[in-house]
C-alpha cells in the first residue's frame, strides 16, 4: 500500500463512527477541483507512510476508534488493498471506502467478499460529459456498473457530487435523473470549498439551491447539500 497520509481522528468522514482516515497515493482521474493534488500527481507525492506504522496505530486505538476510512487518490489502484483491509477488519474495525467508480470489478470483489461496510462513490458529471470533468478518457459503462454493484450490495453507501464552476444547473439536474434511473437512493451534493493554491475560478456561482433542494427531496430517500448550513437535507422514514 502506498499510504500518503493518515488522519488519526475524524468525526465527519464515516457517518455515525469515529474513524481514522488512510489516504492512498495515486489516481487515474485529474479533476481540477481535487482537494488532494499531492496524492494525485506523482511529482507532488510526499513520503510514504509504512503500512506497519498504520497497523500499529490502529491496534493502539482499538476501542477509541471504531472505523477506518480508506480514501485517496483512488484506493482501488492499490494492488494490496484487499490484504490491508483484511488486516484492518481483523482488528474489529468497520471499513468505509471512497472511490471514483472507475474500477467496478475490483470494487465488486471487495463487496462480494464482505470487506467493505460503507462505500462513498463520487459521481463527477453527466455520463456524456464525464471525460470533460475528470480530464481523462473514461468508459461511462464502468461508472454505471460500479453504481449497480453498490446499490445491489445491501451495504450502506452514498453517491456524491462536488459542485464547482465546471458544472451548470442543467448538468446537475441531468445527473439526478441519471441516478434515479440507476435506482440510487442516497445522494449528496457538496460545495467546492477553496483551499490554498487552488484555482479560485472553480468556486460555483450558478446554482439555484432552492431548486436543487426540491429535486433532491423529491428523488432520493436520503440526500443533502454539504458545506452549507445544513448537511442533511432530507431523511424519509
Amino acid at each position: 500500500m502506498r499510504i500518503g497520509g493518515l488522519h488519526k481522528h475524524s468525526l465527519i468522514d464515516y457517518p455515525d463512527r469515529i474513524a481514522a482516515v488512510v489516504f492512498t497515493q495515486g489516481c487515474n482521474f485529474r479533476c481540477p477541483y481535487c482537494h488532494n493534488p499531492s496524492l494525485v500527481y506523482p511529482e507532488q507525492y510526499g513520503p510514504v507512510i509504512d503500512t506497519e506504522e498504520v497497523h500499529g496505530f490502529l491496534q493502539k486505538r482499538h476501542g477509541l476508534l471504531d472505523g477506518v476510512v480508506i480514501t485517496g487518490g483512488e484506493p482501488l489502484l492499490q494492488q494490496d488493498l484487499e490484504q490491508f483491509i483484511l488486516s484492518v477488519k481483523r482488528m474489529g474495525y468497520k471499513v468505509k471506502l471512497d472511490t471514483n467508480g472507475s474500477m467496478p470489478e475490483r470494487l465488486q470483489a471487495l463487496l462480494s467478499n464482505g470487506l467493505v461496510d460503507y462505500v462513498a462513490m463520487d459521481y463527477k458529471a453527466p455520463l456524456r460529459a464525464y471525460h470533460r470533468v475528470v480530464r481523462v478518457k473514461v468508459d461511462a459503462e464502468l461508472i454505471k456498473r460500479s453504481i449497480n454493484y453498490i446499490t445491489s450490495s445491501g451495504i450502506n453507501y452514498e453517491l456524491r457530487t462536488t459542485l464547482h464552476s465546471g458544472l451548470c444547473m442543467s448538468s446537475v439536474l441531468d445527473m439526478i435523473a441519471e441516478l434515479r434511473q440507476m435506482r440510487v437512493e442516497f445522494y449528496y451534493l457538496q460545495m467546492f470549498v477553496p483551499f490554498d493554491g487552488c484555482d479560485r475560478s472553480l468556486v460555483p456561482h450558478e446554482f439555484d439551491m432552492e431548486i436543487l433542494k426540491k429535486y433532491l427531496l423529491f428523488n432520493f430517500y436520503r440526500s443533502g447539500i454539504r458545506n452549507l448550513e445544513e448537511e442533511e437535507l432530507s431523511v424519509h422514514d
